[in-house]
């Protein structure tokens, strides 16, 4: 079942940012073993784990070399003047197809 994850914050769930950031880690460590996630998707602060000073950095490096495609929004990228380490600058034509594809879409 292809799935794609949506990721609109630099942390997993509302609340405490250090918790959040936290069990974030713990998904995307839990996640590399899923055959069928597919891609990650990136929104607003999101585009920030693909940068150097990204709490998850590690995670989802491996995400990436396992061939999961990791699709930040290019406007968010440059709102924020992010520099991204993993990842490649996308556009909404691509996120939406990304989207329309999936069997299962997640937001965290």
């Amino acid at each position: 079942m292809r799935t794609v994850v949506v990721l609109n914050q630099d942390q997993m769930g509302h609340g405490d940012r250090v918790l959040g950031q936290k069990i974030l880690g713990t998904f995307l460590r839990k996640a590399i073993v899923l055959e069928e996630l597919d891609a990650l998707v990136f929104f607003n602060s999101g585009v920030m784990l693909l940068t150097a000073a990204s709490p998850v950095l590690a995670e989802l490096t491996l995400l990436g070399e396992r061939g999961v495609d990791l699709v930040p929004c290019g406007t968010c990228v440059q709102h924020f003047g992010a520099q991204l380490v993993v990842g490649k600058v996308s556009d909404m034509d691509t996120i939406l197809k990304e989207l329309a594809a999936a069997q299962k879409v997640i937001t965290l």
